[in-house]
């Protein structure tokens, strides 16, 4: 890694403290308040690692001509040597996480997430196993402190679900969940399989921005709105009034069912929130295929149809295949906590790529 110029951290450092004295003046109205303050607050943690990269060149050429001088005692050459080496190891772990700091963020990061879970082939293995995906991720946001809201789901006769659709709010819940779309993989012996043969199930996994009002504008005139009568599971109540809604965005042709509540009102508007994030997502879709001129990320492709990970019962094993990592620990994945140790893989293999294309840049 050749690190950061001199001239770039010059720049970092030089920024912070503009921004800082703007803070400072008078009469300052809120927004530009606001807008300053969060420049300042992105900035502080890139300058105060630049700061550090350039503490530790500066000390190791000044320890390094010591150690070179004939006319320095040979105890203090000797000294500047030991602290010279000590310096070699830490300026590369201080420069890679300048770097890291530096490289381009996905704006989408510190947002709340819609995570959706489909069964796939496999018939009811196939949704008692998104049953399990849906509970591993809802354990794992618990273990991080985030809110798990399911906003519906379609129970399957035997257990689990043929399709379910939750909310993941708190901080940075899409940075540490947008790895995990794609087809999830398991092999294991049905509880109805009297041979003890091993089946292959999948489910499928999107995990979506959320969109805030402000990011999509949704026009009443583009929607078609249906109300019917609630079916399946929920107790009389739900069926004697016309409380399940059906949107449909009528340029796209995207279509939200929401029948989960018993009011109109709040199945509407959950529904809303759905087709809203799932409106965001074409936009990003359609955006990143304008920069497709740019190395796309095997971690991060986002293909729903790219088979990502197997989950391996007789064996207790969980393969990732994008970056070839198996853990023998399926169930502290599945129980959720053991998650983290998946996804921190992922996510440092992700950085490891980006770092290696701005090097080949």
């Amino acid at each position: 890694m050749t690190g950061v110029s001199p001239e770039r951290i010059a720049s970092i450092e030089s920024r912070k403290h503009e921004l800082a004295a703007a803070m400072n003046a008078p009469d300052l109205s809120r927004d530009e308040m606001v807008r300053l303050s969060k420049d300042y607050a992105a900035i502080e943690p890139v300058a105060l690692a630049a700061r550090e990269v350039r503490r530790l060149r500066a000390e190791l050429e000044v320890l390094t001509k010591l150690a070179a001088d004939p006319t320095a005692e040979d105890e203090l050459r000797e000294m500047a040597e030991h602290e010279a080496a000590d310096i070699r190891v830490r300026l590369p772990e201080a420069e890679r996480a300048l770097a890291l700091k530096l490289l381009p963020r996905d704006a989408a990061d510190e947002r709340a997430a819609m995570l959706e879970v489909r069964a796939g082939t496999g018939g009811d293995e196939a949704a008692l196993f998104a049953g399990d995906l849906l509970r591993m991720y809802q354990r794992f946001a618990e273990e991080q402190g985030w809110r798990f809201e399911l906003i519906s789901a379609s129970p399957s006769d035997v257990g689990g679900y043929k399709e379910a659709i939750a909310s993941i709010s708190g901080s940075g819940v899409f940075a540490k969940m947008k790895f995990e779309s794609g087809v999830h993989r398991v092999q294991r012996v049905p509880a109805t399989e009297s041979g003890g043969r091993i089946h292959t199930s999948a489910a499928t996994v999107a995990v979506l921005p959320e969109a805030e009002d402000v990011d999509i504008h949704i026009d009443e005139k583009d929607l078609r709105i249906d109300v019917y009568r609630s079916s399946g599971p929920g107790g009389q109540s739900v069926n004697t009034t016309d409380s399940a809604v059906r949107i449909t965005h009528l340029p796209t042709g995207l279509v939200v069912i929401q029948q989960d509540e018993k009011s109109q009102h709040k199945n509407k508007a959950k529904a809303l929130k759905v087709l809203r994030t799932r409106l965001f997502e074409l936009e990003r879709e359609r955006l990143a295929s304008e920069r497709a001129g740019a190395r796309k990320s095997m971690v991060g492709s986002g293909d729903r149809s790219e088979r990502i990970r197997t989950y391996n019962f007789p064996q207790g094993r969980v393969t990732d295949h994008r970056i070839n990592l198996t853990l023998h620990k399926l169930d502290p994945i599945l129980e959720g906590p053991g998650l983290g140790e998946l996804v921190d893989a992922l996510i440092a293999e992700d950085e490891a790529q980006r770092l290696a294309g701005l090097e080949e840049a």
